[in-house]
C-alpha cells in the first residue's frame, strides 16, 4: 500500500524498495543511514529536536523538502549504486516540484552535506567484515549446526560487533541464556514447534500457514515502514515529525539487529530442525525425537536464540507505540505475490502474528520469540530515551 504524505514518507517508501535486495541486517543498517541523514538535514533547517550529528549548519530559509530529497537520494545511490538510474530519475522528478531559487539550492546543499556526514560516520562500522568473522559451530547437544538440505555455513557471525547507531555496544542488552534442555519450558516449546511447525502438519490452521509465509518474505524493514507511513498520514504528522519518527524507527531496528546477533552468537543455540531430529540427545524424557522432521519454512543459517524477527519487530513496535499510540489504527500489509492481505488495528497484533509465523513456520521455539520481544523493547526504549529528543 503506497501512502502519499510528504517527501519524508515518499523517500521512506523509496528507501524500503531500494534496500529490499539485501539481507535483513543490511536492510536495517542501510535504512538507518538513510533516515538519519534525512532527519539531520531536516532538523538542521527546522530545529525541532536534538540533532544526531550536530555538525550541519543550514542557511536561513533552506527548503526542508529539497534537503530531504537530496539526503535520501545521496545515501541510497551511494549504498546501492546499481539503482542509480532509477534513483536519479526519482530525484529529478521530486525536485522539479520545488520552485527554483536559493531556498531550493540551499536545501539540496544541506541534504548532500548531511548524507556525506552519515556515510562517513558509518564507513568503518564493521559491517563489511561481519561475514568473515571466524566462527566454528559446536558439537554438543544444544549447539547450533548447519542445517539440511543445504548445510549453509553460519551467516554474518560478526554482525553483533558492528558499531551501533545508538547503543553503547552490541552486548549492552544481551539476553539471559535460553531455557536449559532438561527444563519443562524447553520441552513445552519443543513439542509445540514439533507439532505445528512441521512441513505438512495437520495441526496448523491455514491462517497460520499464511502468516508464516507472509513474514518469511517480509524483513522487519519491509514489515514496519508501511504501518508507520499509514498511521503518520492518518494522524497528519508534519515533515519534521516524520523525519524524527522514521529515524527513530530505523535506529531501533538497526540496533536491534546488532543486539540480536550478539546474543545469537554468544549462545549459539540450535534450531528446531536440529533439536527435533536430535531429540534423543538432550536428556529430556519429554522430547521425543523425529529423525524425519522438516519445518514448513527453510531453516536460516545462523543460531536460533533469540528470534531476530522478534527482536527487530519488538523494537519497531515499541517506537511506533510511543510515537503514535498503541491502538485504534488502520493498518494494511499486503503481499501481491502470495495473494495475501493482513489487517491490523494495533502494532501488538503484528508482533503476535510474527511470533506465530516463526513457530508455525518451524524455525523458532516460542521462548525465542518471547526473548526477542524483550530485547527489542529494551533497545527501543534506550534509543527513545537518549536520541532525537
Amino acid at each position: 500500500m503506497t501512502v502519499k504524505a510528504d517527501e519524508v514518507t515518499d523517500w521512506n517508501q523509496i528507501m524500503q524498495t531500494t534496500v529490499a535486495s539485501g539481507n535483513a541486517n543490511v536492510q536495517a543498517r542501510s535504512g538507518a543511514i538513510v533516515q538519519l541523514a534525512v532527519f539531520e538535514a531536516v532538523n538542521s533547517i527546522i530545529g525541532d529536536y536534538e540533532p544526531y550529528l550536530g555538525t550541519i549548519t543550514a542557511p536561513p530559509g533552506a527548503s526542508p523538502d529539497a534537503a530531504t530529497i537530496a539526503a535520501a537520494h545521496r545515501t541510497l545511490v551511494t549504498l546501492f549504486s546499481g539503482s542509480a538510474g532509477n534513483l536519479n530519475t526519482l530525484r529529478e522528478s521530486a525536485l522539479a516540484a520545488i520552485p527554483a531559487g536559493p531556498a531550493k539550492e540551499d536545501g539540496i546543499a544541506v541534504g548532500e552535506v548531511a548524507a556525506a556526514a552519515m556515510l562517513l560516520l558509518r564507513a568503518n562500522d564493521g559491517a563489511a567484515q561481519a561475514g568473515t568473522t571466524p566462527y566454528t559451530p559446536g558439537t554438543n547437544p544444544g549447539d547450533w549446526q548447519p542445517a539440511p538440505p543445504n548445510f549453509a555455513p553460519a551467516s554474518l557471525p560478526g554482525w553483533g560487533l558492528v558499531t551501533p547507531f545508538g547503543m553503547e555496544e552490541g552486548s549492552q542488552f544481551r539476553l539471559p541464556p535460553p531455557p536449559g534442555l532438561r527444563t519443562g519450558k524447553y520441552a513445552h516449546d519443543y513439542n509445540e514447534v514439533k507439532l505445528v511447525g512441521q512441513n505438512l502438519s495437520a495441526f496448523r490452521p491455514q491462517d497460520r500457514t499464511d502468516v508464516a509465509r507472509f513474514f518469511a518474505a517480509a524483513s522487519p524493514i519491509q514489515t514496519w515502514n508501511p504501518p508507520a507511513r499509514q498511521v503518520s498520514l492518518a494522524q497528519g504528522r508534519t515533515l519534521s515529525e516524520n523525519a524524527r519518527i522514521f529515524a527513530l524507527l530505523a535506529m531501533a531496528i538497526a540496533d536491534a539487529s546488532i543486539a540480536t546477533y550478539e546474543s545469537k552468537y554468544y549462545y549459539n543455540f540450535w534450531r528446531p530442525l536440529t533439536a527435533i531430529r536430535g531429540g534423543d540427545s538432550d536428556r529430556n524424557h519429554q522430547t521425543d525425537p523425529d529423525v524425519a522432521w522438516s519445518p514448513l519454512l527453510p531453516t536460516p543459517a545462523f543460531p536460533s536464540y533469540p528470534s531476530a524477527h522478534a527482536t527487530l519487530s519488538g523494537a519497531a513496535r515499541r517506537v511506533l507505540e510511543r510515537v503514535f499510540g498503541k491502538q485504534d489504527h488502520a493498518i494494511t500489509l499486503t503481499n501481491p505475490t502470495l495473494g495475501l492481505t493482513l489487517n491490523y488495528t494495533e502494532f501488538k497484533q503484528i508482533c503476535d502474528d510474527i511470533d506465530d509465523a516463526r513457530v508455525y513456520g518451524g524455525i523458532h521455539f516460542r521462548f525465542e520469540q518471547e526473548a526477542g520481544a524483550r530485547q527489542g523493547k529494551d533497545v527501543a526504549n534506550y534509543i527513545l530515551d537518549n536520541y532525537l529528543r
